[in-house]
């Protein structure tokens, strides 16, 4: 049986990384709900940001007292909900 073949991650230089990571520090220092568009993810992800984990390069964010952990690498978009 033949794998599956699943689509790479698109590439992104340090500039856009950098922006995004400045993105999420601000959010989380002024508790501000955000929505991530997530690469490989159906649905976005909505929440406040709780910790940033440079140990796992994960970003926590909790929605409805859960707590989600999202990939750094894979987070593609930082959104303010406009509701």
């Amino acid at each position: 049986m033949a794998k599956q073949k699943v689509a790479k991650r698109p590439t992104r230089d340090e500039f856009v990384l950098e922006e995004l990571g400045n993105q999420l520090v601000e959010a989380k220092q002024e508790k501000a709900e955000i929505v991530l568009t997530v690469w490989g993810w159906e649905e976005p992800v909505r929440g406040l940001i709780t910790t940033m984990d440079s140990r796992t390069g994960k970003v926590h964010i909790v929605r409805d007292g859960e707590t989600v952990k999202v990939p750094f690498m894979d987070i593609m978009k930082v959104d303010y909900p406009r509701d």
